[in-house]
């Protein structure tokens, strides 16, 4: 297990509650109107002893000054997706810059 990949399953852990286990990797492209707005791995987890869902999909990235960020994304509807994980990431992240 890579350093990276046990830094998303602390992440799983902190902020829903259960252990995981590393599944696989998918490469996701998000395009919006035409622009690429977000390239990277997600990495998907089986989760282990959750109330309510069975996978989670967790990536990192880093913003425009250089802070590292984490983001791990249940795999419950309407999210069924890596994909779909990261435009219910971009969306919470446009909502909360609304809202400052």
């Amino acid at each position: 297990m890579t350093e990276y990949i046990a830094r998303l399953m602390e992440v799983i852990r902190r902020l829903h509650g259960c252990e995981s286990s590393h599944e696989r990797t998918a490469l996701v492209r998000e395009i919006v109107q035409g622009e690429l707005v977000w390239k990277g791995d997600v990495e998907i987890f089986n989760l282990k002893n959750h109330s309510a869902a069975f996978e989670c999909y967790a990536w990192s990235y880093r913003d425009d000054d250089g802070k590292e960020h984490y983001t791990a994304v249940l795999k419950l509807p309407p999210v069924d997706s890596p994909e779909k994980a990261v435009r219910a990431a971009i969306v919470a992240q446009v909502k909360d810059a609304r809202k400052k």
